[in-house]
């Protein structure tokens, strides 16, 4: 299909779970061509291996009950209407989701065409990857580190061009399983222009929109740093991309919803896991550095001039493996005297510990009490006790264990009582990135008529060398900029903090261009270490972007061992970058006054 007209692209879902009446606001809301729901993160991936460890079967039967319930009540407005729904929410069985949706179009007659996408899950064909030296660690390039026979869940990302496919072949309704998270916009925005596979440009640019729409409203104030500027930030509305031919892209959303579409919300979004100046997708290289960002109307925020290259002939693949089991407990500290009082639950933890076989202990305390509280939960303090073993019953036993010193533990001890004795350990399940050659995934598409296409892999690939070390502005010393004061960096940047497996990304930006200078001199390397109370062991990768006043940080091995087996409290760092923000550092004068100015 060719328009010369933006294709108007919804998103509905930025993970399983998201609000589940934002299909129906999709659907009846403004008109929009094609519609997109992401249920598929590798935590989430991580939680649902997790509930079927000793169901392997069950596992591969999974898909997205959340959506189906959305979608099917809705049929006849997406048949009546015409948009075209694309969601991964098949998981781990998009086989199974289209079936059922296939019976439910048939049996209220519609006549929607429903199509899902396959190759994904290397599962079976793991061991003989490994053993062919196909499948390799993607940061090391050696043989993944779990044993195949401890790998739970294998799976690589697709590339648009299977819902490009099944979309040109007159699918109304594609259904995937682990695809690149822009994929479900690559795909249509392709299929509506009639892309080919060599205009890379345009292909940079639909992953762009993609990558902004995917987490739905943390693109309109969601999870947003400056939300109190907001005047709608209770509940923010869903985006919209309207794509044009060329690649460039409107992020909106609509009228009717609460948020607001800027170009710092846009930009928050952007920054989100960016894991360096070229984003990888199987269909292209994008060059994050090659955007710009305008707002050109309320609630609309152009993005333009994106570039691409060809892709890596490799693509990503998620390693989902065993870790043994974890278990927490909370204990509430009150009063007076906190430090001696958490000091003595350590002790009380480490002497538990001696009696069982533990992999790792840790103790999280949340915060400070207030001076003369006003009542009793101003005095409390929060304290997380988060332990891992080899088995559940291990970790059941030492929980029990710590949980029976009460009687003889510090004043005011009391913990959840009603979840003391019913909480059971969970499995703790890895995640290792890795990857496969393009050429070895069976990417495929199932048409309704029966059809099976296989989808080749873009025709022209080159090998990625590495992220390109970009620009380094010069630190300078603090008065360079004026006369300074002491205040928390929030009062002048924004930050937004994501996880891509073991490792951390911290993205930082000023709303004022005449402010990237001053942050990009300051926030060094070794400042944001300092700043994070990071240790000299750790490996921050910097990357600076002034073409939205941003620097990206990659913090490698931040979550060790990874994002879903980590036992962190905030196990994927949302928090991280707020607590940046938290930090006070020497501000130059000029640089409070303008953001005053914006506020």
């Amino acid at each position: 299909m060719t328009s010369k007209r933006p294709v108007r692209i919804a998103n509905f879902s930025g993970s399983m779970g998201d609000r589940f009446d934002a299909f129906a606001q999709a659907l009846h809301g403004e008109a929009v061509d094609v519609m997109f729901g992401d249920s598929m993160t590798e935590a989430f991936e991580s939680m649902v291996i997790a509930k079927f460890l000793n169901r392997p079967q069950d596992r591969k039967d999974f898909y997205s009950q959340h959506f189906l319930d959305q979608l099917l009540p809705e049929l006849a407005s997406v048949a009546r209407k015409g948009v075209k729904i694309i969601t991964n929410a098949g998981v781990f069985n998009p086989k199974g989701l289209a079936e059922v949706i296939c019976s439910a179009t048939a049996e209220q007659r519609l006549p929607l065409r429903v199509a899902y996408v396959s190759g994904d899950d290397l599962s079976d064909r793991a061991a003989a990857m490994v053993h062919g030296g196909q499948l390799t660690d993607m940061d090391t390039g050696a043989c993944p580190a779990p044993p195949v026979s401890d790998m739970l869940a294998v799976n690589a990302y697709l590339g648009g061009w299977g819902i490009k496919t099944a979309l040109d072949e007159g699918a109304d309704i594609v259904i995937t399983g682990r695809v690149a998270d822009a994929s479900m916009v690559t795909g249509p925005a392709a299929w509506w222009h009639g892309w080919n596979h060599s205009e890379l440009n345009k292909i940079a640019g639909a992953i762009a929109a993609g990558h902004i729409l995917e987490c739905g409203p943390q693109a309109t104030g969601g999870n947003f740093s400056g939300f109190t500027r907001l005047r709608h930030n209770v509940l923010p509305g869903f985006p919209i991309a309207e794509i044009a031919e060329d690649g460039s892209s409107v992020i909106t959303k609509r009228a009717s919803e609460g948020g607001s579409v800027t170009v710092d919300t846009v930009t928050a979004q952007l920054m989100y896991e960016i894991q360096g100046p070229v984003y990888l997708n199987p269909d292209a290289n994008w060059h994050v550095n090659s955007v710009s960002l305008s707002q050109v109307a309320p609630d609309r925020v152009r993005i333009f001039g994106a570039r691409g290259s060809a892709p890596s002939p490799t693509t990503k693949v998620n390693i989902h493996h065993k870790a043994g089991y974890r278990g927490a407990m909370w204990v509430f500290p009150t009063g007076l005297r906190i430090d001696e009082k958490v000091a003595v639950l350590e002790a009380q933890a480490s002497l538990a510990a001696q009696d069982h076989e533990l992999d790792e202990l840790r103790f999280f305390v949340c915060g400070r009490q207030v001076e003369d509280p006003r009542d009793q939960w101003e005095a409390t303090v929060p304290v997380q006790l988060a332990v891992a073993a080899g088995s559940e019953e291990t970790v059941r036993r030492f929980l029990a264990q710590f949980a029976s010193y009460w009687l003889g533990s510090i004043p005011g001890f009391y913990t959840e009582i009603t979840r003391v004795f019913s909480d059971t350990p969970q499995a703790r399940i890895d995640y290792t990135a890795a990857l496969v050659p393009q050429s070895v995934v069976q990417h495929r598409v199932h048409l309704p008529d029966g059809r099976i296409l296989d989808i080749a892999p873009p025709p022209r690939c080159r090998a990625f060398t590495g992220q390109p070390a970009g620009p380094t502005t010069r630190p300078t010393w603090p008065g360079a900029y004026g006369p300074t004061v002491r205040r928390p960096l929030g009062d002048v940047i924004h930050a937004r903090a994501g996880d891509k497996g073991a490792d951390a990304n911290l993205g930082v930006w000023v709303s004022d261009p005449a402010a990237y200078p001053w942050l990009a001199s300051y926030l060094t390397t070794c400042e944001l270490c300092r700043l994070l109370g990071l240790d000299g062991g750790d490996t921050v990768e910097r990357y600076e972007q002034p073409s939205i006043n941003g620097i990206s940080f990659v913090l490698k091995g931040y979550f060790t061992p990874s994002g879903s087996a980590n036992l962190v409290l905030d196990q994927i760092g949302k928090s991280l970058g707020e607590f940046l923000l938290a930090r006070h550092a020497d501000i130059p004068c000029f640089l409070l006054d303008t953001s005053s100015k914006n506020s």
